[in-house]
């Protein structure tokens, strides 16, 4: 028999279809006790729009594949962050034309206030070349950016550190 934790971890984010909830490190836990099964997800930033399909997604999978008692819990702490992403779904989105995120910045105490977007090294996921820039801090999700690439012209996607 299939455990429940096995088939949450086939369910694709709506967003990044070509990555599971479980590469990108959303899924928290999944957990099987007398029947019902508890699935603990975090969204990736505060007012994720994909929560609300996330949660479908994984309820559907779980009751198609016979389990009755769903519960899916949304878990806030630790909140989540880029480094969670799996090295697979790393290279998953790298093969999609979309360039993985590097290292979340580190920070305790204080968060200073720039008003200038911070500047980062994104290497190309069609050529490999680091002569990159940014077309728009905003892509068709607000957890990705816009950017092209120098060398080979092409624009592609980077999802951002957080």
């Amino acid at each position: 028999m299939v455990t429940a934790a096995a088939v949450a971890a086939t369910v694709t984010d709506p967003e990044l279809p070509m990555l599971t909830l479980a590469d990108l490190g959303v899924l928290r836990s999944v957990s099987e006790a007398e029947g019902r099964v508890v699935v603990a997800i975090t969204p990736t930033y505060t007012g994720c729009p994909a929560m609300d399909t996330m949660r479908d997604d994984l309820e559907h999978a779980l009751v198609s594949a016979g389990f009755a008692d769903v519960e899916i819990r949304t878990q806030l702490s630790p909140a989540w962050t880029s480094d969670w992403i799996s090295p697979s779904g790393r290279e998953k989105l790298a093969a999609a034309g979309i360039a993985p995120p590097g290292a979340a910045p580190r920070r305790s105490g204080p968060i200073p206030l720039t008003l200038s977007a911070p500047v980062t090294r994104v290497r190309c996921p069609h050529c490999g070349s680091p002569d990159t820039e940014e077309q728009s801090r905003f892509g068709a999700t607000a957890c990705k950016a816009l950017r092209r690439c120098r060398a080979c012209l092409e624009p592609f996607e980077h999802v951002k550190e957080i």
